[in-house]
């Protein structure tokens, strides 16, 4: 396993200088935020993609790849009634994929949870079927470009869509596609009430990223999390990818969040 970490967090620092930062800590990588690169990635130049790219390898780091995909521009959604909107969603979804081609990013996580949500006057059964039908068409354009998209199931006081990982597998068993898998969140797991092996090893044959954090919104250590089950459990199925993490509050610092959480899953993770 290895270490990712988000780079929203580190508000008003520039990538620069968090790859500086981070990779001094030990991480392999980092995971991009598109809505802190640009509010409408179609219009970040070549040149800037490829910057990107050249900058994180100058400190020895990947770019694992992208997560809240649709926060810009405004009024995206997947599910929508609304053809025009639903189609928007789809293409800028595409132009992300290239993106994260551009700058040697392979997963792009898909919580998005406002933008899935089963819409007012919508049937959960008609949201699902236009969310198949969304993941289908997405899952082919990111085969031609090595991309894959990990849906994550979210905790249900942040979305009313897919909020375990039954569901989740149930949704990638029937987009049917080798491009479109599963991410698994620590926060978002706590909301099942179920033991974190049991997830992890429900979800294992889809599994191809991990979002490290804790119990209180913040990085791994700073709660109540099981990380020796977790890992543990992780070992046991033979996940190799990244640990990412990723926090939602960002009151202790971006310096102190990333330092303890990295700290806290060596005790777990030797190389």
């Amino acid at each position: 396993m290895y270490f990712s970490i988000c780079n929203e967090m580190f508000e008003g620092w520039g990538l620069e200088k968090i790859f500086s930062f981070v990779s001094g800590l030990g991480y392999h990588a980092v995971e991009i935020a598109p809505f802190t690169v640009a509010d409408d990635i179609r219009n970040l130049p070549s040149n800037k993609r490829k910057e990107i790219r050249e900058i994180s390898e100058s400190y020895n780091l990947k770019i694992v790849g992208l997560h809240w995909l649709l926060v810009s521009p405004k009024g995206m959604h997947i599910s929508t009634p609304d053809d025009k909107v639903r189609e928007f969603t789809k293409r800028y979804l595409c132009e992300l994929i290239k993106f994260n081609y551009d700058i040697g990013g392979k997963v792009l996580v898909f919580g998005s949870p406002k933008q899935r949500d089963v819409l007012e006057g919508m049937s959960y059964e008609m949201a699902w079927e236009r969310t198949v039908d969304f993941f289908r068409e997405c899952s082919k354009f990111a085969e031609d470009y090595d991309s894959i998209i990990a849906f994550e199931p979210l905790a249900r006081h942040i979305t009313n869509f897919v909020n375990t990982v039954t569901e989740a597998v149930k949704l990638i068993q029937q987009v049917n596609h080798e491009n479109f898998k599963l991410i698994l969140d620590v926060y978002s797991m706590t909301d099942e009430g179920r033991p974190y092996s049991e997830i992890i090893k429900e979800g294992k044959d889809y599994l191809v990223h991990f979002h490290a954090n804790d119990t209180n919104k913040l990085g791994p250590g700073f709660g109540d999390a099981d990380y020796g089950e977790i890992i543990g459990t992780l070992k046991e199925i033979g996940y190799d990818r990244y640990l990412s993490i990723e926090v939602f509050d960002f009151s202790p610092g971006p310096e102190n969040i990333a330092r303890k959480s990295i700290d806290y899953l060596k005790k777990f993770v030797t190389f």
